[in-house]
């Protein structure tokens, strides 16, 4: 690390599943981040996950640990219904924060987090790491530079297979406590790479819908939307998929680029084809051009947050991109719920879909089935 720079002290919110995946990203840094503390309600698993890991302090008590360990930066990693009051506690005590996806439930709640944001002078950013691999910048370069031509039509699925044991956690399936099924929990990777690919999206019209599994919220949700470039685009997000997929698709005027994936990908999940049948060898040479490998990793993603700290500027991953992600899914929400067709904006206070993805409603249910008691 260069003697002139800033190392941060972190400390890590939720030592669950995916709290080894913050760890390396903590490593990942190189040393401009150090991870002091971690912080969990269930006391064995802190301690354990404190002594695996090296980390000098663990906490029970968030509050507590805020107070006493005056952090740079939270990284929050717990179940989805405290990820608002935990952004929030910690931007009032002076951190930057990094949280797990869900951000929030709400644009309601999106505006409590901007509102913190202005009042600490700290930023709260979104875990979208799919934005922050090398290949997709390579791929947002061609379209921006205009070499793939315009923006025509899009693809999005989230295909993925959750079973009854998934749902067994007691806070999954639930409105209050996973803010939402598919659409919120899992397809919310895809649809903000997605968006950061294809740019803003207009208006949108879904079905939303619970077909097979015994839960609160929806298990599968289909999605027409229409861009502020003129491209259309179909998006689907399930939980009822056996063969898992995420897939992206991108059909230009010279090209179209796909993605294929689960989870992570590196370039060689990238396939192009260009129009047929002449030959574009500038644009086929443009498209060879990959940079050095950068995957889609936390570290990846917390390296550039490092860089806005040391800037001092807004995060890719909140502000107005991370509204435009979330803008989408309540959208799709509501369009499910109502049957309208629900354009960017028009979701405002005073509207039942600001306060509660769900809008109070409950999503269609196939005949005969129960919901989770």
């Amino acid at each position: 690390m260069p003697p002139h720079k800033k190392t941060y002290r972190a400390v890590l919110v939720g030592t669950g599943s995916i709290g080894d995946a913050h760890v390396r990203a903590v490593e990942a840094t190189q040393g401009r981040v150090t991870l002091i503390a971690a912080v969990d309600i269930d006391a064995q698993r802190v301690g354990d996950f404190a002594k695996k890991h090296g980390i000098p302090n663990h906490y029970t008590d968030f509050t507590a640990m805020l107070t006493k360990e005056k952090p740079d930066i939270a990284l929050i990693a717990t179940p989805p219904a405290q990820h608002v009051p935990m952004s929030i506690a910690a931007m009032e005590a002076g951190a930057w924060v990094l949280c797990e996806k869900p951000l929030c439930g709400s644009l309601a709640e999106l505006d409590l987090l901007e509102a913190a944001e202005k009042r600490t002078g700290c930023y709260t950013a979104c875990i979208f790491q799919m934005r922050f691999g090398s290949s997709t910048a390579h791929v947002r370069r061609l379209s921006d530079e205009g070499l793939l031509g315009r923006p025509l039509v899009g693809v999005c699925n989230t295909l993925w297979f959750r079973d009854a044991a998934y749902y067994a956690v007691p806070w999954r399936g639930r409105w209050e406590t996973e803010l939402g099924g598919p659409t919120m929990g899992l397809g919310i990777h895809a649809m903000d790479h997605f968006l950061h690919l294809l740019g803003d999206w207009k208006d949108v019209r879904s079905v939303v819908t619970t077909l097979d599994r015994a839960i609160e919220v929806e298990d599968v949700s289909m999605a027409l939307v229409t861009f502020a470039n003129g491209a259309v685009a179909s998006i689907v997000n399930s939980a009822l998929s056996p063969r898992q997929e995420t897939y992206i698709r991108l059909d230009y005027q010279k090209a179209t680029v796909e993605l294929t994936h689960l989870y992570g990908y590196t370039r060689d999940n990238w396939k192009f084809t260009p129009v047929p049948p002449a030959q574009d060898d500038a644009l086929l040479q443009a498209w060879q051009s990959f940079p050095p490998e950068v995957g889609a990793t936390h570290g990846t993603q917390l390296n550039a947050l490092v860089s806005d700290m040391d800037a001092k500027r807004r995060p890719l991953t909140s502000g107005d991109q991370s509204r435009q992600t979330v803008e989408l899914l309540t959208a799709i929400y509501k369009s499910g719920f109502t049957g309208e067709i629900v354009s960017r904006g028009s979701i405002k206070p005073g509207d039942t879909f600001y306060t509660a993805l769900h809008g109070n409603r409950a999503p269609k249910r196939t005949k005969g089935q129960r919901m989770a008691g």
